[in-house]
């Protein structure tokens, strides 16, 4: 009786680490395909600013929209997506030594409003978050944000 069972523990030793090797790997191949296209940053989101708990992913850039990714999710659908028109940065800081456990103490955060199609680009009403990441990845979002192709602003306009 005491070596089935042993043997019962055994086989479900063995299915949870094939199981866990299974993730991982689904894990893996996802990542690769997220940054295959290239444009792809790590990236901490808090939503919202100051108050929600940070999540790990992936942003990515996509044309005129910037997407984000959770670093555990299964799907390769954006969880978030930013249109660049549609963003206004409000602050950026170095991180605070309790965010820098999490995130890695290499990170800046800048906070962002997101606003609601049909407002202006000088009102700040909107969503407020925050991304996390590296000085460099900082660089190139803020000129990413700031090289929209000619015309783009237009439907400000009207």
């Amino acid at each position: 009786m005491g070596g089935a069972l042993a043997l019962d523990a055994l086989w479900f030793f063995a299915v949870f680490l094939m199981l866990m090797v299974l993730a991982a790997t689904a894990l893996a191949v996802r990542r690769y395909l997220l940054e295959r296209g290239g444009g792809t940053v790590e990236c901490g989101l808090r939503h919202p600013a100051g108050r929600g708990a940070w999540r790990l992913g992936v942003a990515s850039y996509q044309g005129d929209e910037l997407a984000w990714y959770g670093a555990l999710g299964v799907l390769l659908r954006p969880e978030r997506v930013f249109p660049r028109r549609q963003l206004t940065v409000l602050s950026r800081r170095p991180l605070l030594p309790s965010e820098a456990t999490a995130l890695g103490s290499e990170h800046v955060v800048v906070e962002l409003c997101t606003r609601p199609q049909g407002t202006r680009r000088t009102e700040t009403a909107g969503d407020h978050v925050e991304l996390a990441m590296t000085e460099q990845a900082m660089t190139g979002f803020l000129a990413w944000l700031e090289a929209s192709p000619p015309g783009s602003h237009l439907q400000d306009i009207a």
